[in-house]
């Protein structure tokens, strides 16, 4: 296989991000430094910086380069903050992610996965970062509290009891699947008695975390 993989990522950058109004400086660097092609099978390498969502595992996959930028970009993470991310699939995001905060707990239901994302945690030298196997919605209540919880693949209803996993001013960045095809991603900041919710960008994609027959009434 013969690409030019720095190219394309430096076209991805230029031309997916920053005229999406991603322009943290930092956020671009770890783009640029974090080589997504080694996440990923060897049979969708070529589209790795190609504005399409890349499936890894059942129904679900890495979106958009653009939405993990904004994913990134909203979440407005600080190098002292504790992050759990929910459902890390082979590490890419989570190494992102890393790179941004103190620490990152990364957790997924998955055993295949789990170990595909230690193995690219130690590839990257990644020494801040934490791996669990553990069902989607219970989080991960042993470890926090967390500043930010991240769940990148959208899903059908966010469990809300993940807000005692987080600190008072913590965030929770989800995308909440609307139907097959479109999901919203917002951001729910938690404060003493309540907590709030921002709309932050559209989402299409059919990825889903799990199936809508798992989902919680509350």
């Amino acid at each position: 296989m013969n690409i030019n993989f720095d190219k394309n990522r430096e076209v991805m950058i230029e031309n997916q991000l920053r005229p999406n109004k991603i322009t943290n400086i930092v956020i671009l660097d770890i783009f640029n430094k974090v080589y997504k092609e080694n996440f990923i099978s060897e049979d969708k390498m070529n589209i790795c910086y190609s504005d399409q969502d890349i499936s890894v595992k059942d129904s679900r996959g890495y979106l958009k380069n653009l939405h993990l930028a904004q994913i990134l970009n909203f979440s407005e993470i600080q190098n002292d903050e504790k992050v759990l991310h929910i459902g890390g699939l082979t590490g890419y995001l989570s190494v992102l992610i890393s790179k941004l905060c103190k620490d990152v707990y990364v957790t997924d239901n998955d055993q295949e996965c789990v170990e595909n994302i230690e193995k690219n945690f130690l590839e990257n030298e990644i020494t801040n970062g934490h791996v669990f196997k553990k069902n989607f919605f219970e989080g991960l209540p042993d470890k926090g509290p967390f500043d930010l919880i991240i769940i990148d693949c959208p899903q059908y209803n966010i469990n809300l009891d993940l807000l005692n996993q987080i600190n008072v001013g913590g965030r929770i960045l989800y995308i909440d699947k609307i139907n097959d095809e479109l999901s919203k991603a917002y951001k729910m900041t938690k404060y003493v008695n309540n907590y709030s919710k921002d709309f932050l960008f559209d989402v299409f994609s059919n990825f889903c975390l799990t199936k809508k027959i798992d989902s919680f009434n509350f």
